[in-house]
């Protein structure tokens, strides 16, 4: 049933085509183009309606019908599904990816406050004066660093 509509919309297109396009338009006749108005005035100053022009008229409105029709099918044929027919499977209970993470366990010593106030840095502008632009070695450079207990 749907394919015969299908068929019988694109006929109906062809048609409405071929119509449209073998009308002729207002004023087209020889009479027009010299200025002659009087080429239709026998059915009015808008003339009478041709035969192509019912035919397009009965066309569209057959058109128009046909498309209701088919989008309304098209949206009937929605409700089914191809994946009706195969038979239902379970799928197992999915795993855990992955353990849970212990949490870290942060041991870091830290050197009493007394070691590091002890020797205060030199300013930026005692190490420019003595070496230079400040890329020279600190001015005690014999001294060595306390060791660190580890």
């Amino acid at each position: 049933m749907i394919t015969a509509a299908i068929v019988f919309h694109i006929v109906v297109s062809v048609v409405i085509i071929v119509a449209v396009l073998f009308q002729v338009g207002k004023g087209a006749t020889i009479g027009s183009t010299f200025g002659g108005t009087s080429s239709q005035t026998v059915f009015g100053a808008s003339g009478g309606a041709t035969f192509l022009s019912k035919v397009t008229t009965a066309c569209a409105a057959i058109f128009m019908v046909t498309s209701l029709f088919l989008t309304y099918s098209a949206s009937k044929k929605g409700e089914e599904s191809i994946m009706g027919d195969l038979p239902e499977v379970s799928t197992p209970a999915a795993e855990p990816a992955a353990p849970p993470l212990p949490e870290p366990v942060i041991n870091v010593e830290v050197p009493p406050a007394e070691e590091a106030a002890a020797k205060p840095a030199p300013a930026a502008s005692e190490a420019a004066s003595e070496g230079g632009a400040g890329l020279s070695a600190p001015a005690d450079q014999g001294e060595k660093a306390p060791a660190r207990d580890e």
